[in-house]
C-alpha cells in the first residue's frame, strides 16, 4: 500500500503511530483469516493517487467503501466500470443533472472527477465482504481524521461536501473562514428528500471556485470510464 507523495510527506508519521500498527495488523489477521476484503490492496490509497495533496479543490465525505464484489475501488460513491450505479449516486447525479443541466451517466465510476481536483474519501478505508461497516472502529478513521487535518491547514478555498450528520460531526474541525463548507441531508434514498435534492452543492462549489480565480469542477464524466 503505497501513498502518493505529497501525501506521504505529510502522513508517514501517522504510519508509526500505535493505532495505524493495529489497524495492519488487524487486516493481516483478517486476511490470513481467508476473508475477502474491500477494496483491493493496491487500491485502499486511491483516493490519495488520483487527487493530490497540491490539487484539491473539492473534498466529498464518505463513510465506508461498498461491500458487494466488483464494487469499491477506492473512491467514495464510486463503483468500477460495468457496475450498477449504486442508490445514493444515482440521487447525487440527479442532483447535478437538476442544477447544472448535465447527461446523467450511464456509469458510476468516479475517477474523472478525482483527477479534476475532487477527493473523493471515505472515513473507512476497507470493508469485508458482504458485512457493511465491519471495519469502522479499527483505527482508520483517526487517520481520515488527518487527512481532514491537513487539508484544513495547508490548503486555502478547498470547498467540503458534507452530507449527513456523520460526515458533518466528523468536518467539525474544519475553519469555515478559510474554506467553504457545504452541508446536506446524505444522498441516501432514505434521507435524500429531506434536503439533498436541491442542496445546490454542486453549482456553490463552483461558483464559489470561480469567485477565487479558480477553474471550476468539470462534474461531467465521460461516455466510457
Amino acid at each position: 500500500m503505497q501513498l502518493e507523495p505529497s501525501w506521504l510527506a505529510r502522513l508517514a508519521p501517522e504510519f508509526e503511530q500505535p493505532y495505524m500498527q493495529q489497524l495492519r495488523a488487524f487486516l493481516l489477521a483478517e486476511k490470513s483469516a481467508g476473508k475477502t476484503i474491500f477494496p483491493a490492496g493496491n487500491e485502499i490509497f486511491n483516493a490519495f493517487e488520483h487527487t493530490p495533496l497540491e490539487r484539491v479543490k473539492v473534498v466529498i465525505l464518505g463513510q465506508d467503501p461498498y461491500h458487494g464484489d466488483g464494487q469499491a475501488h477506492g473512491l467514495c460513491f464510486s463503483v468500477r466500470p460495468g457496475v450498477q450505479i449504486p442508490p445514493s449516486l444515482q440521487n447525487i447525479f440527479r442532483e447535478i443533472h437538476d442544477e447544472l443541466n448535465l447527461p446523467v451517466p450511464g456509469h458510476g465510476h468516479l475517477t474523472a472527477w478525482a483527477d479534476r481536483g475532487v477527493l473523493l474519501l471515505n472515513s473507512v478505508l476497507s470493508v469485508e465482504s458482504a458485512r457493511a461497516a465491519s471495519h469502522r472502529g479499527k483505527g482508520w478513521e483517526t487517520f481520515t481524521d488527518r487527512v481532514i487535518e491537513v487539508v484544513n491547514r495547508e490548503r486555502d478555498g478547498v470547498v467540503f461536501m458534507l452530507w449527513g450528520s456523520y460526515a458533518q460531526r466528523k468536518g467539525a474541525i474544519i475553519d469555515g473562514d478559510r474554506h467553504c463548507v457545504l452541508k446536506a441531508p446524505h444522498p441516501s434514498p432514505l434521507s435524500a428528500h429531506r434536503g439533498f435534492f436541491g442542496c445546490g452543492h454542486f453549482k456553490a462549489a463552483n461558483d464559489y471556485l470561480c469567485s477565487r480565480g479558480e477553474k471550476p469542477i468539470d462534474w461531467s464524466l465521460p461516455e466510457r470510464p
